[in-house]
């Protein structure tokens, strides 16, 4: 839901900035590869060490990233199945580098297996959801469903709610529980996402084979 309608948003909002990119003469693969790099730093430095304000400041600061290359790959023409294969290869390992970094407060620092966990859980299971629907589409499925919790709101409920967490370290009281909070909501999110994924490819699978088109 977030990404239909939040995506539209910041594309409108970005739009000027990705022309001044391709003014500059900077590809949308470079854009890719520098976002993502920016994300993966911030969540790798930042949180293991429980610095939870400055990394989400870090992150979303590239995040953005995933929406300025396809502005300006649609502004040169030239989508292509290499860009669109690069962009969610690297969209896998910044997710991976948000959680691992959580996991790595949580085994350090943070000393709770059980949150160290469900982090992990979030992880595993939201390269599962997008595997789940990239699978089925190569067997020339639509999967056509909305999922619970995608991307788009994995990213927003970790990344906000960690933000807010990271005020204890300016003496705010009692906020760094909004972390474990948005952990919780993102793996059972993240559960159902994938039932709902798995449920529509198999009945888009049994119609296909029903009618003799697949």
């Amino acid at each position: 839901m977030l990404n239909k309608y939040a995506r539209a948003f910041f594309t409108r909002v970005l739009t000027p900035f990705a022309t001044m990119l391709l003014r500059l003469g900077v590809s949308p693969d470079t854009v890719t590869l520098i976002g993502t790099g920016g994300v993966v730093a911030g969540a790798l430095v930042f949180y293991p060490l429980g610095e939870f304000f400055w990394g989400t400041v870090v992150i979303t600061l590239f995040v953005f990233s995933d929406l300025v290359d396809g502005n300006m790959a649609r502004q040169l023409g030239r989508s292509s199945r290499w860009g669109a294969f690069l962009d969610s290869t690297l969209d896998r390992v910044a997710d991976a580098a948000v959680f691992g970094g959580i996991a790595l407060w949580y085994a350090g620092g943070g000393d709770s297996v059980l949150m160290c966990g469900v982090t992990i859980f979030c992880l595993a299971s939201g390269q599962v959801v997008s595997y789940t629907k990239a699978r089925g589409e190569s067997i020339g499925l639509p999967v056509n469903v909305n999922g619970l919790v995608e991307r788009a709101e994995r990213l927003v409920i970790t990344l906000v709610l960690a933000g807010f967490s990271g005020f204890t370290t300016f003496g705010v009281p009692y906020i760094g529980v909004l972390l474990p909070i948005a952990l919780w909501i993102v793996a059972l999110g993240s559960l159902v996402t994938l039932g709902q994924r798995v449920v529509t490819v198999r009945r888009e699978a049994a119609e296909a084979e029903g009618t003799g088109t697949a």
